[in-house]
């Protein structure tokens, strides 16, 4: 059995006979010359190497650019995108392995290799259940949905219980978070079609672990149609207000005076109208990682918005200084990940090594100069994610489109309402804010991922190839008039 991993994390486990199903009904459905060419069948039992060679090879087969992976639309949206495909994910994500039984006279206890290899598989019934997601506010919304439903049937039942209309629902997205102890969101990723979000969520068995329900755009221009219906302009309050809260949102002593006494007066839409005057009013703040720009080692918060990555960064010599990274001058970006070899006890459960994920990307530095700039964190994935999503919206606006869009509605009849909606509370007033951040210096002016492991104790580092650059779309060059 192969382990596919999608976006940084374990989405399910099949085996060769089942990827092979899944190519000939693509081969069926679109063409021998659309689909790549799949690893072939072995006659004889195989050995260890041509294990690993054909992990390989079906790692290449599932992240070729012409499947659309691991971003579905953005190279072949027939295949990746397709609902072929999704389904297989969704109903491959329904079956669980656990461990096996133990082989008969075996004495080296759950590390056992051996034993490991035995697991047992058990299908997720399709039931009825209830997932509570979270709004920004930390209000909890409880829906009933099924085992089986993919991100858009929740995403639509969360929506249906706030009374959120269906224009507007195309505008906020699922994300898989995390809760810190001080109550603020480590963002995951963005759960994504092919996906069941309560298997995600559930198979994780960590309570830290959650559903929230936020804004999926960057252009705060797009403020203006969720302001139009109370449902969306609360939700878009609540958002601005946590943000504030937890330091996303910069905020001096005047401004928080302003902010304080609109929301006395429950003036929610100039409240946001002051907010968007705001530095990083809309970003998206990542977890404390390390860069190797201005130079390796580097200590560094991320955020991401206004389609660029902001850099606040911790030099050696302890001084901060921060910069911006303009998406529309990478040039191309990339996401690895590596497993190092496991040097623990031999009681050690395999495939428990962490995983070191790096998103990199070309930055145009100037008129003739490229350089690659590197992020060590664990949310890379997400912040993929961001740069594909900042990329699709700037190729919208270009071609003179709109991100409002009808939700599709179920084929099978109209959207499942709840008996009761749920309204979205006002947040408590604002705290003071922060005096102790540290000012920042300016630094000069001129700054998806799928793989298929098999289930085994240790993995070498992956290799980089062609497949794994994330082309840029929106990458513009830069003239003499910007230097």
């Amino acid at each position: 059995a192969y382990n596919i991993h999608v976006n940084g994390v374990l989405h399910c486990r099949v085996r060769y006979s089942q990827l092979l199903g899944l190519h000939e009904q693509l081969r069926k459905e679109y063409g021998a010359n659309v689909v790549p060419a799949f690893p072939p069948k072995k006659i004889f039992t195989l050995t260890p190497a041509e294990v690993e060679q054909r992990r390989e090879q079906l790692e290449k087969y599932i992240a070729q650019p012409r499947l659309g992976l691991p971003q579905p639309m953005r190279q072949d949206p027939m295949l990746g995108g397709s609902e072929t495909f999704n389904s297989f994910l969704r109903k491959a994500q329904q079956v669980r392995v656990g461990p096996g039984p133990r082989l008969s006279g075996c004495t080296k206890g759950p590390g056992c290799h051996s034993c490991f290899f035995l697991q047992e598989t058990q299908q997720i019934p399709t039931e009825e259940v209830v997932l509570e997601v979270l709004l920004s506010n930390g209000q909890k919304v409880k829906v009933t949905i099924l085992t089986s439903d993919q991100t858009e049937d929740v995403l639509e039942a969360v929506a249906s219980k706030l009374d959120l209309p269906d224009d507007l629902v195309g505008y906020f997205s699922l994300f898989l978070v995390r809760e810190t102890k001080d109550g603020a969101f480590s963002f995951v990723r963005k759960l994504q079609e092919f996906e069941l979000p309560y298997v995600s969520v559930t198979s994780l068995h960590n309570p830290e672990f959650r559903i929230i329900l936020r804004k999926s755009y960057w252009d705060s221009a797009y403020d203006d149609d969720v302001m139009e219906h109370r449902v969306g302009l609360n939700l878009l309050y609540a958002q601005t207000v946590s943000d504030i809260e937890h330091g996303w949102i910069v905020v001096n002593k005047e401004q928080h005076r302003q902010l304080k006494s609109l929301q006395e007066k429950v003036s929610k839409k100039e409240f946001i109208r002051l907010a968007q005057t705001l530095k990083y009013y809309g970003y998206l703040k990542f977890d404390p990682c390390i860069t190797d720009f201005p130079e390796k080692g580097c200590h560094v918060v991320v955020s991401a918005g206004n389609n660029e990555l902001n850099f606040q960064v911790r030099l050696p010599n302890e001084q901060i200084k921060e910069g911006s990274f303009k998406v529309t001058r990478m040039r191309c970006w990339r996401v690895t990940s590596s497993v190092p070899m496991s040097n623990g006890p031999s009681g050690s459960s395999p495939g428990k090594s962490e995983v070191k994920l790096e998103l990199a990307f070309e930055y145009l530095m100037s008129k003739d100069r490229l350089q690659w700039v590197t992020i060590t964190s664990p949310q890379a994935i997400m912040l993929s994610i961001c740069l594909q999503s900042m990329v699709d919206e700037l190729m919208v606006k270009k071609s003179g489109g709109s991100i409002r869009k009808m939700f599709r509605r179920r084929v099978n009849g109209a959207l499942r309402r709840s008996d009761s909606q749920q309204a979205v509370k006002s947040p408590p007033l604002l705290d003071s804010p922060d005096a102790s951040r540290e000012p920042m210096a300016k630094l000069s002016s001129k700054l998806t991922s799928v793989s298929l492991r098999g289930i085994s104790h240790s993995s070498s580092a992956n290799d980089v190839g062609a497949n794994d650059f994330h082309g840029n779309y929106a990458f513009e060059g830069i003239g003499d008039e910007d230097l």
